[in-house]
């Protein structure tokens, strides 16, 4: 990984987990011991570069568009979701001033599968769905892949094998693990009859306004760990929890893309790899470095720190992408 913070964290999960401000991309418990070790160096020897393998799977590949599925998991107010829908209809080119979502995304076309394909550039919201809180407010993991394929068995939804399916949960809502190994995670579900023998690509971000700003939607707020002499930066949509998840989300669709089945794009152990996004935790900037995000664009009238430009030249923070043609995380500002 490039670049980790000065403080080591726990890290579990069998599929691909991620925080992007502590740089969890985790899989199993069976890897905690390695890769906290590794952290622990890492803090005070500067890593080199990474390099991510082509494992030789499946990409989500053009010329089709990756279609999204958004399940609206409790209480979000219409502006919050103007937050995430405004991101999620910006990936396409030529939407958004330069440095723009597009130019972020386009990256990811430098991603190719055994036949040279690319990752797609386009991405598309297809539809989306408001679940109040129907399996309560305390989600176990296994219970994210249990609202996919409910809204997929009542038609909520429709079988798409090109579709990813983003749950994202309310503040007041306690995923297993959220805040404590991770911010988000993404992972298949196995073709049956309850999703249309279909296999299904789901992903999963949380909102941490309430429950750990410091761990992800940093660097909008003190980190929980580490130094707390700095200042949070002000957020670009007045909202912590949000610009936070939109980080989180670009670092999890980044990962879905290259690497949708656990066989594509990643480096090390394939139950805690680094990903597309997560191979470059903390960097936003040029010069960034663990604890510093590097040099952002500033808004005059807010004061807000961003990189990137959408739908209606609303501004978004997004973090540094591996590049596999120099082989190394670029950044956009």
């Amino acid at each position: 990984m490039a670049l980790r913070f000065l403080f080591p964290f726990k890290l579990m999960k069998h599929i691909a987990t991620i925080c992007i401000i502590l740089g969890l991309v985790t899989r199993s418990s069976e890897a905690t011991k390695r890769i906290l070790h590794s952290r622990k160096l890492a803090a005070i020897v500067p890593s080199t570069s990474p390099i991510l393998d082509y494992h030789k799977g499946a990409l989500l590949t053009g010329p089709r568009a990756i279609n999204l599925y958004v399940l609206w998991y409790g209480t979000f107010l219409p502006a919050q979701k103007s937050v995430v829908n405004d991101f999620l209809s910006s990936f396409n080119v030529g939407i958004g001033s330069s440095p723009s979502v597009s130019s972020w995304w386009k990256t990811t076309n430098g991603y190719r599968d055994e036949s040279k394909a690319a990752v797609t550039n386009l991405v598309a919201i297809s539809s989306q769905f408001t679940n109040d809180y129907s399996l309560a407010k305390n989600l176990k993991r296994a219970d994210i892949a249990s609202l996919v394929e409910q809204a997929v068995s009542s038609s909520a939804f429709p079988a798409d094998p090109r579709g990813i399916y983003l749950v994202l949960t309310a503040d007041d809502v306690f995923v297993e693990d959220f805040c404590m190994n991770s911010c988000g995670f993404h992972d298949h579900a196995s073709a049956s009859s309850g999703n249309n023998n279909t296999r299904l690509i789901y992903a999963w971000v949380g909102n941490p306004a309430t429950q750990c700003p410091g761990l992800c939607a940093w660097p909008f707020a003190i980190p929980q760990f580490g130094s707390q002499l700095g200042k949070a930066l002000v957020s670009p949509n007045n909202d912590v929890g949000m610009d936070g998840m939109v980080m989180n989300i670009a670092t999890i669709l980044a990962g879905t893309a290259t690497n949708p089945f656990d066989d594509g794009y990643f480096q090390g152990d394939a139950r805690a790899p680094l990903e597309a996004v997560s191979a470059c935790t903390g960097m936003f900037g040029k010069g960034a470095y663990p604890g510093y995000p590097g040099s952002l664009l500033v808004d005059k009238s807010s004061g807000a720190s961003y990189n990137a430009k959408g739908v209606n030249e609303r501004m978004f923070l997004l973090p540094a992408m591996w590049d596999p043609s120099s082989a190394t995380c670029i950044t956009l500002s």
